[in-house]
């Protein structure tokens, strides 16, 4: 058997369905958001990013840099093991304490990345709950989806943020434990659950919630907690989780909840357990992330003021985005080849890099290019924007919002 060829095989249908993930190789420039380097054919090029998770460019702030090569100039760079093994580090102790701090929980688990957090959180809690019934909604992220796969107890999905219909199976199972499973704000579609309306659900028949947070944490609500707590729910959750590598621009996932229950996934989580701990320096850069966008509102206010403007240029220009009332910016396609096409022709002749959205990120047919403006992403940017997506659809000969969708 040449192995080699199943390997070979396996990539044919990503080509000949035009969504094999092409890597463009990229280097930002700190100090001078949202620029970057991109390692062009021809060679180094400036290039302006509309496409970073980094949402509000806390990768490179002043206080996130040096919280970082401190640390890492008294502690060393690793962690040196499991924290079972080398010990738990002072730096991931005072961020845990931080993290519960922000969510209004008594107590928070960290762990390697965001994806981590939920495959294991989830799967841990769910099989230490005898009998226990998921409710998961239909477009939670493939992170959330592993975590129930493995758990190996019974799920159910629910119609995306269809209330109705996460009653009427709460309600077929009235004496069973069951597990509610959300996100607070989807990262495609750039939409929010109805939390409070859960939470309410969840109270009546005798559910735990899990909000996944990821794309909301530092970006929503006074001190940056995320959706629940700007929608005054944040106390109704049971658990909560986050990541630190998207608003607070480091790495690493964590939960949030009770003392008992983070306990006991601590106790039982293969995923934590065997994992090396997060290091010395990420640790102690994440907190002063989170210290900081507590108490400042400046990078959120100017992040919302730039997403708001940035809708308006588009719709006013008859580009097919999806509205939304969150910093996430789709711009609709519909197509693999041409939503490809259109990221290639913006990095090559327009210095705009903006990665394509193909399946199975988003289902077939709804190909997209997704925009995250940041506090950096001035007016003069988001002009240099809609003119090159303006040329860029007319070149592609792609359809325009029609005049429902443009008034929306």
């Amino acid at each position: 058997m040449t192995y080699d060829k199943l390997f070979a095989d396996a990539l044919k249908p990503l080509h000949d369905e035009q969504r094999y993930r092409v890597f463009i190789e990229i280097e930002r420039i700190a100090g001078r958001c949202p620029l970057a380097t991109w390692q062009s054919p021809t060679g180094p090029r400036t290039v302006v990013l509309w496409c970073s998770n980094d949402y509000l460019g806390m990768s490179r702030h002043s206080d996130v840099i040096r919280a970082m090569t401190e640390t890492a100039a008294r502690t060393g760079i690793g962690a040196g093991g499991t924290r079972n093994i080398a010990g738990t580090n002072s730096p991931l102790v005072t961020l845990e304490r931080e993290l519960a701090d922000l969510h209004g929980k008594a107590s928070a688990l960290v762990f390697t990345s965001g994806y981590v957090s939920n495959q294991t959180g989830i799967s841990t809690i769910a099989r230490l709950i005898p009998d226990c019934l998921i409710l998961s909604d239909e477009l939670n992220h493939n992170s959330m989806i592993e975590g129930v796969r493995q758990s190996g107890v019974e799920k159910k999905v629910w119609r995306h943020n269809d209330t109705a219909a996460l009653e009427r199976l709460l309600a077929a199972e009235p004496c069973r434990p069951k597990l509610i499973l959300f996100e607070s704000l989807y990262s495609m579609d750039g939409d929010v659950a109805p939390i409070n309306r859960i939470c309410d659900l969840a109270g009546r028949y005798g559910a735990m919630t899990y909000c996944d947070e990821v794309h909301a944490v530092g970006m929503y609500g006074a001190r940056g907690a995320g959706v629940a707590a700007r929608d005054g729910a944040m106390h109704r959750i049971d658990v909560i989780e986050g990541t630190l590598a998207k608003a607070f621009g480091c790495l690493g996932g964590y939960i949030t909840g009770s003392r008992n229950l983070i306990d006991a996934v601590r106790s039982h989580a293969a995923g934590f357990i065997f994992t090396t701990a997060l290091p010395p320096p990420l640790c102690a850069a994440a907190t002063a992330a989170i210290r900081h966008l507590k108490t400042s509102d400046e990078e959120r206010r100017l992040q919302q003021r730039h997403a708001a403007r940035l809708k308006q240029v588009l719709v006013a220009a008859g580009l097919p985005i999806l509205p939304t009332s969150t910093h996430i910016v789709p711009l609709m396609v519909g197509d693999p080849r041409l939503c490809k096409q259109a990221s290639d022709l913006l990095l090559s002749d327009y210095g705009i890099y903006i990665q394509p959205i193909n399946y199975p990120t988003v289902a077939k047919g709804t190909e997209r290019l997704r925009i995250t403006p940041t506090p950096y992403h001035d007016d003069a940017l988001i002009g240099q924007l809609r003119d090159a997506l303006v040329d860029v659809w007319q070149r592609l000969r792609l359809p325009l919002a029609n005049s429902l969708v443009a008034a929306e």
